[in-house]
């Protein structure tokens, strides 16, 4: 739970300093621009301060692992979701008014998180989880979205070297396998979740590994 904190307190101070001229730079998320994937955010937040508050009074029906789907088809912009992001993120139209909504409604979400029981039983997507487990599933997303922030953005910071150690980790869990050690926590994220396609080398590394991916997480 303090790496959620950690890994999405860096994740809004990295969209905070976003110039306006950043806002229509492409990220890491296919078919999106900076300004979607901060309105995406904005969604994710709602989502954490939602679920946070939902009890649930049966046992477990997922963990921080199997909380995620899992697809080999990486998304095509044509999800009405997606498209919605899109749209939403457009009429917004000045970036400090969508900068203001992240930084209001995550720093909630932040806060919900810190004083969140992880015992407490929650719910969402018809699924029960500890508070702890959910909150440890999203450190993966914050650390695959923090890469993508960043993508093109060479001079901004991207997640601590614990949260990409943690999100490896866990991507690891879900796959059932390590990367090689050759990769870098971050090239095995971007490679895992088919944000880039492997090298020639890092392909003959992967072995078996290769035929999982790309594992596009929902």
């Amino acid at each position: 739970m303090d790496l959620f904190s950690r890994s999405w307190t860096a994740l809004l101070a990295a969209a905070a300093d976003l110039s306006d001229e950043d806002f229509a730079r492409p990220s890491g998320c296919a078919g999106w621009l900076v300004r979607d994937l901060v309105c995406h955010l904005v969604i994710d937040a709602q989502d954490v301060l939602i679920t946070l508050v939902t009890p649930a009074y049966t046992e477990p029906t997922r963990d921080a692992v199997t909380y995620w789907t899992v697809a080999q088809r990486p998304p095509t912009g044509d999800d009405p979701l997606d498209a919605l992001i899109v749209r939403l993120a457009a009429a917004y139209e000045e970036p400090w008014l969508l900068k203001f909504h992240l930084d209001d409604v995550g720093s909630a979400a932040g806060r919900a998180a810190r004083l969140a029981d992880p015992d407490l039983r929650v719910s969402t997507r018809d699924e029960v989880l500890t508070a702890g487990d959910y909150l440890s599933a999203y450190v993966l997303e914050w650390a695959l979205h923090h890469l993508d922030l960043v993508a093109h953005l060479p001079d901004s910071a991207g997640p601590s070297t614990e949260v990409l150690a943690e999100a490896r980790e866990l991507l690891e869990r879900i796959a059932g396998s390590a990367f090689p050690s050759s990769f870098s926590d971050t090239a095995a994220l971007l490679v895992g979740t088919g944000r880039r396609p492997p090298t020639d080398e890092e392909k003959a590394q992967l072995g078996s590994l290769d035929d999982k991916l790309p594992l596009v997480l929902g």
